[in-house]
Parts: C-alpha cells; sequence; structure tokens
C-alpha cells in the first residue's frame, strides 16, 4: 500500500513500459526468425526484415553484399543501389513498436499484394515452393514462440526454482469478492477441498474456479466443515466484474512494515510494526477492509486505532487523493511461511516442458469466456498487457511475462483467421487435401477482409482500455 507520489508512479510507468516494449520486442524477434529460418531452410528468398512497423522512414536498415555491410539511418526508403542485390535481405529497425514483420519473396501477405507479384514464378520465390514447405515457413513463427517460452520456463525452473505458500497454511483463510460471496463463500473461509482433491496453493484454486468444472468447494467455516454448492455462472459472473485476477485472496491482518517520509503516515506518528486493529470506531482485521474503507474516503480524515507492541494507540490520517496514507505492509509469505522448491539442470527440463504446455492449456480454456457476454467486455489492449508489468524491475517476473505472452501469441497466431499465421495455414491445409491452389488475388482478398477485422477488435480493446483508464 505504498504512496504513489509523482515522481515514484511516473518512474513505476516508465519501467512498465520499458518491460512490455522489450518484452514484445523478444517475442516478434523470434516469432520472425522461426519465418526466417525455415524460408532459408527451402532456400527461399527474404526481402525484408523488420522490428516494429516504419510507415514513411525507417530508424536504421542493414544490407550485407558484395561482402560489405551498407547502412542507411532515417531514410523514407533504402538506397536505389540496394535494388541491384535482391539475393540479400535487408534488416531494419522501424519507428513504430506495434509489431514486426518478415517479407518473403513471392509471398502475398500485408508488405506484399498480389498485383505486385510477377508473371514468372521463380525458384526461390515462396509461392514456387510445396505445400509442405510453405506449411513450415508459415508455421516457422508459431512454432520458436512456443518453444522460446518452454525454454524460458527451464531457464526460470533451473535459475529461481518455485516458491509458494501452501493453501493449508493460510490460517486466517481467504478473502473474497462480492460474486464470490453471492455463491456462498464467506470471507474467513478455509478452502480444504475442490471437489474431491486438495488444492496445493492459492493459484490453483482460482484457476480451478474459473476454468473447470467444478461443482462442490469444502471450506472450513468456525470450525465447521461446509459444502459450497458451485453455480456454473460463476466464472462468468466474476469476469463479467472484472475482478479475475482479485476474486479471492490472502486474509491478513494490517500491519505496517514501513512508511514513507512526508507522508500523511508520517505525519500522524505511525511506525513499523504497528498493527491496525480499528477504523472510525469499528473493529477491523484485514488487510483488505481497510483498503476498502480508504478509497471510500480519498483525501478525508480517518481514525485509526492500533497496537503498538502491548500498547492500544490511536491516530487520526487525513488520506491522500487517491486514498493512500503512504506505507507498506507485511506480505502473505510473511504470516504464513512458504515452500521452495529448486530443481537441478535436468529436473528443469521435464518441469518447464510441463509449464509450457500447462499454460497452453490453461489458456484455451479461458479463451472460450472471450465468447461469452462477459468475456467481450474484458478485451484488452497493450495497456491492460502493459498494466500487468511491475512497476519495479524484476528479471523472474518480466521472463515469467514474456513465456506467458509468448504461449499467447503463438495460440492467437494459430487461429485460422485471414492475415494471421493461422489462415494461411489454413488455406495451405486445404491445398493439400483438394490439391488445389487458392489464386494469389483470392488470398490477396482474404488477407484484406482479415486485417481490417483485426484492426476492429485493436481498436475495441483499445477503446475499453482507455474507458478503464480514464473514465472508472
Amino acid at each position: 500500500h505504498l504512496r504513489p507520489c509523482k515522481i515514484d508512479t511516473t518512474m513505476g510507468v516508465v519501467t512498465q513500459i520499458l518491460g512490455l516494449v522489450a518484452s514484445l520486442s523478444f517475442l516478434i524477434l523470434t516469432h520472425e526468425l522461426g519465418h526466417f529460418t525455415f524460408a532459408k531452410i527451402f532456400k527461399t528468398r527474404v526481402d525484408q526484415f523488420y522490428l516494429f512497423f516504419n510507415p514513411g522512414f525507417s530508424i536504421m536498415r542493414f544490407k550485407r553484399y558484395e561482402g560489405k555491410n551498407h547502412f542507411s539511418f532515417f531514410s523514407g526508403r533504402a538506397p536505389k543501389e540496394w535494388a541491384d542485390h535482391p539475393e540479400s535481405t535487408e534488416w531494419g529497425l522501424g519507428w513504430l513498436p506495434l509489431g514486426g514483420y518478415c517479407s518473403i519473396n513471392g509471398m502475398v501477405d500485408e508488405t506484399t499484394k498480389a498485383s505486385d507479384l510477377g508473371e514468372d514464378v521463380h525458384e526461390w520465390e515462396f509461392r514456387a515452393k510445396p505445400a509442405w514447405q510453405r506449411f513450415f515457413i508459415i508455421i516457422g513463427g508459431v512454432l520458436v514462440n512456443f518453444l522460446s517460452a518452454i525454454i524460458i520456463y527451464i531457464a526460470l525452473c533451473f535459475t529461481y526454482g518455485r516458491e509458494y505458500i501452501p493453501l493449508e497454511n493460510a490460517k486466517y483463510g481467504l478473502e473474497f469478492s462480492q460474486e464470490m460471496q453471492d455463491a456462498g463463500f464467506r470471507n474467513g473461509d478455509k478452502v480444504l477441498l475442490i471437489n474431491d482433491y486438495k488444492p496445493q496453493t492459492l493459484s490453483d484454486f482460482a484457476n480451478d474456479i474459473l476454468l473447470e468444472d467444478v461443482k462442490t468447494v469444502t471450506v472450513e467455516r468456525d470450525g465447521e466443515r461446509k459444502v459450497i454448492r458451485i453455480p456454473k455462472s460463476l466464472p462468468r459472473k466474476i469476469v463479467g466484474a472484472g475482478t479475475n485476477s482479485a476474486f479471492c485472496n490472502y486474509r491478513i491482518p494490517f500491519v505496517i512494515d514501513s512508511v514513507l517520509p512526508a507522508t500523511p503516515a508520517a505525519r500522524a506518528g505511525l511506525m513499523h510494526g504497528d498493527s491496525l486493529v480499528a477504523i472510525n470506531d469499528s473493529a477491523t482485521f484485514c488487510f483488505f477492509d481497510y483498503k476498502k474503507v480508504f478509497n471510500e474516503n480519498k483525501g478525508q480524515p480517518v481514525e485509526l486505532a492500533y497496537y503498538r507492541g502491548d500498547s492500544l494507540c490511536h491516530s487520526t490520517v487525513t488520506l491522500d487523493s487517491i486514498g493512500n496514507m503512504g506505507v507498506s505492509y507485511k506480505l502473505p509469505y510473511e504470516y504464513f511461511g512458504s515452500v521452495k522448491e529448486e530443481y537441478g539442470f535436468f529436473q528443469s527440463i521435464p518441469k518447464g516442458i510441463v509449464m509450457g504446455f500447462q499454460t497452453l492449456a490453461d489458456y484455451v480454456k479461458q479463451f472460450k469466456i472471450v465468447f461469452t457476454k462477459e468475456g467481450s467486455t474484458q478485451l484488452g489492449s497493450f495497456l491492460t498487457i502493459g498494466s500487468i508489468f511491475p512497476k519495479t524491475w524484476d528479471w523472474e517476473r518480466f521472463w515469467n511475462m514474456t513465456a506467458l505472452l509468448g504461449i499467447i501469441l503463438a495460440f492467437m497466431n494459430i487461429i485460422p483467421i485471414p492475415a494471421l499465421d493461422g489462415g494461411y495455414i489454413l488455406f495451405i491445409l486445404v491445398e493439400m487435401i483438394t490439391g488445389r491452389k487458392p489464386s494469389d488475388k483470392f488470398l490477396g482478398i482474404a488477407n484484406t477482409i482479415g486485417f481490417v477485422l483485426l484492426i476492429l477488435l485493436m481498436a475495441y480493446a483499445l477503446g475499453l482500455d482507455f474507458h478503464r483508464f480514464f473514465f472508472k
């Protein structure tokens, strides 16, 4: 519950932006290198390879021919003499960080129209290759993204291992959103069983509620076991409420870990170790209950009661304009302890592979919610993705996010929509089955339609993000 002063907030946002751009840059490079690698394996020319788009001009262009490296900076187009060496790839850095591309010679895509292709078909062109080779050139991007994610998971297992809080250690029970309470849960419930198995972590419980067919949850409440029957509509209600990332959490007391200088808490005399027990004369235990009252009293004074050692103390704290008082609090690990699993190199390999496939399976299960009324309102653009990155740099979280986004990118690209890799793969599979190849004109029209649909979807997601970030 740190107070986000202006400087801290600005630096935090900058860190999130850098994390997002670095992660997407890595994913774009690996994806396009997948296409590039298979194209070269099958002796297909690649005209251009760009990180980021370059409408109008490129920050940098590079091409190697005649044994020399040739560069061009901040240019609207490549030097004329480069056209005399079409066998070499032009590498470049664009200025618009919304993607990248690998322009393969003889392929109708976002960089080449059917009318741009000549009548003569040459052996180095994409369209001259047999269907099975074109299949691997297209699927190469998806394949490399997924393999990169698995390699990242293997490296994370080897470097950091896995640390988690066993759910059974949550001695104060859990805190639930309103949707979960409407389904029968109560704050303080301790989760014992999901259907007939024991969840290991809070993440296991949350994922199962959202993604699996959970019929019953057994909890301990006031020393007694109770069975809660889960309505089928619960996952959709959670997603529709926009609380799917925080519909359950550890129930912890509010114990101050540190106080930032020149903040409301510092002026009120609060100190490290103070344990809050009441707010506005109302006995309150859980940290999240305090946070809720703080949000309801932005810029207003609140009366706090807290223990300092064995002494009960009282202070009046005037919250800042966003409902913070300028303290950090003790985290669940400090109350419940954690389990650290460490993996040797050879142990990390199967563990990372399992994590990759499990992440893919979970995302596929989540995807079905997108096609519900509630799910469609929770789509997000790069603003939502960027907000997930931490505001202080953390390599472990950065690579975890990058692996997750890599799997999402691989899955989204395999969807059979024209203009995506999945659309090309669908047409190639149809050709392999029927023996008839779609015309370049047909591919051009299909790609145009698919591209327009994608732009509309991106605009819709961006509009939802602007509404969430600026009007809520």
